[in-house]
């Protein structure tokens, strides 16, 4: 049995010529329209998510180190992902910057102050003392 192009089967040889000569006329007259053998990645920037598996996630804007943007999908609902920056591709000075940021913060010690007073418990005695 003989195959088109197409890769279906033919019963006769008039009709696999007649699938043929119909199918390269469609493919020379719309470029535009795609078939299943001919799907690539410009396909798949008009085609929307169909399938379930994706239902739960979100589109966010990723930002990369270089400043450049591009709009992904994420589980969780954010506006924007900021990805961190390289440090080896950074020079020795930003480098040891960046390094300064990381490090921990030494906390300042609190001073205490000491508040006066001039509050005397006999003036307030008087108050819980039973008569």
């Amino acid at each position: 049995m003989a195959l088109n192009t197409i890769g279906q089967p033919c019963k006769s040889i008039f009709r696999c010529l007649q699938a043929v000569v119909a199918h390269r006329c469609l493919q020379a007259t719309s470029t535009f329209h795609t078939t299943g053998f001919q799907s690539n990645s410009n396909r798949t920037c008009v085609v929307r998510f169909g399938r379930q598996k994706y239902e739960r996630m979100y589109p966010v804007l990723l930002v990369r180190p270089d400043g450049s943007t591009i709009n992904i999908r994420y589980k969780e609902p954010r506006r924007m992902l900021k990805m961190p920056v390289d440090i080896t591709t950074l020079s020795e000075e930003e480098r040891k910057i960046r390094m300064r940021k990381r490090e921990p913060k030494r906390a300042a010690k609190q001073k205490l102050d000491d508040f006066e007073d001039d509050f005397k418990v006999d003036d307030y005695s008087k108050f819980w003392k039973k008569k």
